[in-house]
């Protein structure tokens, strides 16, 4: 059985041993291979399929994948309970290669091939949006996370009246990106002017969406826009964009583009002496080992953040604190935590729980069970019922910058209007 698109086991101190991914890829029955003193189980295991972008552009966002099924693996080594039964619990793990008719494909896959029970899945609208679709036309429950609402919700035409029957999705909104993006770059005097980086892609076009995007939110705070329009990725030329915001002196640049595609520009705007003073670009500066790669330039970028060992949350699956999370994550793969490996924890918290909630493996019953979810989880609480639309539930949002930290960069938390809950931890510096 292919259960994981992983061909590489060699052991490194940031991926698993042979024998643990060899576990992983039969499922583990998340745990029974390979698990000392693992429960001997006679009934079909229940098959959690999970679509993440292992390879390409997004592949940034699958970094903690291996970490958090080890941990699935052992919080549910003993089976979940469905209706007196207990019940094997496999993982089957596929690429979407971050591209979207692959994830639509390998989620038709797990269905059809694989028989799932149910799929997870996160990592931008490239991988939720497809994955969801699928599974809404074919009756399989779904959980998603790690798309802002709106590019999820509306991208795939939901009706706010209705919802969708089988997908539910958990992550913040773009008036929460908007409120603490503009809260910001309020903290420090500049003359406003926001240079924008919005790809032609379905995050790009919601941010850019002249009724629901930022450019109205902007506006009505007294921000002035440089916007030369969408553009495709990949792209390794930004000249025009550069030249554009250079003209207009814009002081801001905000931004939502794969790592890959921002370090082009970040550094062609260091060769043509395009110097703002706040750059706040979603997606490209979310992750440590990109931030990392631009040395001192990358010192003083901010990024929302969705999650951090600084929030005030903890696992359902393990107990652990965030900081205790992020601090086992650290232990296991000698790498800094990483926002994405928080929701992907969630994910697998929800359906857990569901699970456990259902009565019965029937399809509609773990329907009914994601549905009527209220939990706390790594990332806050989850209570499908609370909106803003049907199917969805918004997590907190704040914003960080990173700040030098012995030989490296720590993200901390700078701005919190949003979600005052999750405390600042220093105070935003304009780039030197």
């Amino acid at each position: 059985m292919n259960h994981i698109d992983a061909p590489d086991t060699t052991p490194t101190a940031s991926t698993p041993n042979p024998t643990r991914r060899r576990a992983l890829q039969l499922g583990g029955s998340l745990a029974l291979l390979g698990m000392p003193g693992a429960k001997v189980f006679a009934a079909t295991p229940i098959r959690i399929g999970f679509v993440s972008p292992q390879s390409g552009p997004l592949a940034a966002f699958a970094e903690p994948d291996a970490f958090v099924m080890q941990q699935v693996a052992k919080a549910v080594a003993g089976g979940v309970k469905i209706g007196g039964t207990s019940f094997p619990v496999e993982i089957i793990y596929k690429d979407s290669q971050s591209n979207s008719n692959r994830a639509a494909d390998a989620t038709a896959e797990l269905i059809f091939k694989d028989k799932v029970d149910l799929v997870v899945a996160a990592s931008t609208p490239a991988t939720t949006n497809p994955v969801a679709d699928q599974c809404e036309l074919n009756g399989v429950p779904c959980i998603t996370a790690d798309t802002p609402w709106q590019p999820h919700f509306f991208g795939r035409g939901g009706d706010p009246k209705v919802g969708f029957e089988w997908t539910n999705h958990f992550f913040w909104g773009l008036e929460d990106i908007i409120g603490s993006f503009s809260s910001l770059w309020s903290q420090l005097p500049t003359n406003k002017t926001v240079g924008a980086l919005w790809p032609n892609d379905s995050d790009g076009n919601a941010w850019a969406d002249p009724k629901l995007g930022f450019p109205p939110a902007l506006a009505a705070k007294g921000f002035k826009l440089a916007d030369k329009g969408r553009f495709q990725l990949p792209s390794d030329n930004f000249s025009a964009f550069i030249a554009e915001y250079k003209k207009a002196d814009a002081q801001i640049l905000t931004g939502v583009i794969p790592p890959p595609d921002f370090a082009n520009f970040w550094n062609q705007a260091g060769q043509q002496g395009y110097k703002p003073k706040i750059v706040t670009v979603a997606k490209a500066t979310e992750f440590p080992a990109a931030v990392a790669s631009f040395g001192d330039r990358g010192v003083g970028l901010t990024v929302e953040v969705w999650w951090s060992p600084n929030h005030p949350f903890g696992s359902s699956l393990t107990g652990e604190t965030s900081a205790q999370f992020a601090a086992a994550y650290t232990k296991a793969t000698q790498k800094p935590w990483t926002m994405p490996m928080a929701f992907k924890h969630a994910l697998f918290e929800v359906a857990i729980d569901s699970l456990k909630r259902a009565g019965s493996r029937k399809p509609e019953a773990i329907r009914d069970a994601i549905r009527a979810t209220r939990l706390n989880t790594i990332v806050g609480p989850i209570d499908f019922r609370t909106g803003p639309v049907p199917s969805i539930c918004k997590t907190p949002l704040v914003s960080g910058q990173w700040k030098r930290a012995g030989k490296g960069l720590e993200l901390l938390v700078v701005e919190n209007s949003q979600a005052p809950m999750v405390k600042v931890q220093d105070k935003l510096d304009l780039l030197s």
